[in-house]
């Protein structure tokens, strides 16, 4: 089974993966999307962690969004707005598959490198395997969407305050 883990997202787009990282390090606290299992969405606060190569969603042991990505996996991730309406930094999403972490060794090890985090004990762990990262944003006149998926890399749109469609940008490289 391939996996589609922090490390690679980084290492196929580092700008971009930093980027996304800065704008999720800005507040504690951001929006998941699970599915319920009458598969309607559900929608709860969550803190992320990006280290280790990982993006890490940890939860308190029992909680309905555990409950959902053990039932099915996928999520949607979204970043905290912040204050007001300019987010200057723009507006990020992530979704993908939550994995359960279930091996004591690596909870274990998890726990203490969060320790300065006051992570509480105990918690539900999953990590992400991505399927697609968007930061939208405004520049100058534009609506700029950059999107990564593995399979199709990074691609970047832009519209304007017209009625014309998007432009997309030729790949860099």
């Amino acid at each position: 089974m391939t996996t589609n883990n922090w490390a690679v997202f980084e290492k196929a787009e580092p700008e971009f993966a930093a980027a996304v990282q800065a704008r999720f390090a800005q507040f504690p606290h951001h929006v998941l999307a699970t599915l319920r299992k009458d598969g309607s969405p559900r929608a709860t606060g969550l803190n992320v962690e990006i280290r280790g190569g990982e993006l890490w969603l940890g939860m308190m042991p029992g909680s309905m969004k555990g409950k959902d990505l053990r039932r099915d996996g996928r999520f949607a991730l979204h970043t905290n707005p912040g204050p007001g309406e300019t987010m200057p930094d723009g507006d990020v999403r992530i979704a993908g598959r939550a994995v359960e972490i279930v091996e004591q060794p690596e909870l274990h090890r998890y726990a203490e490198e969060a320790e300065e985090n006051d992570t509480p004990h105990p918690f539900d762990l999953f990590r992400a395997d991505l399927t697609e990262v968007v930061h939208v944003g405004v520049e100058g006149d534009d609506l700029v969407v950059r999107s990564w998926t593995p399979e199709h890399g990074l691609r970047t749109l832009r519209r304007g305050n017209d009625d014309e469609p998007a432009r997309e940008e030729p790949a860099a490289g």
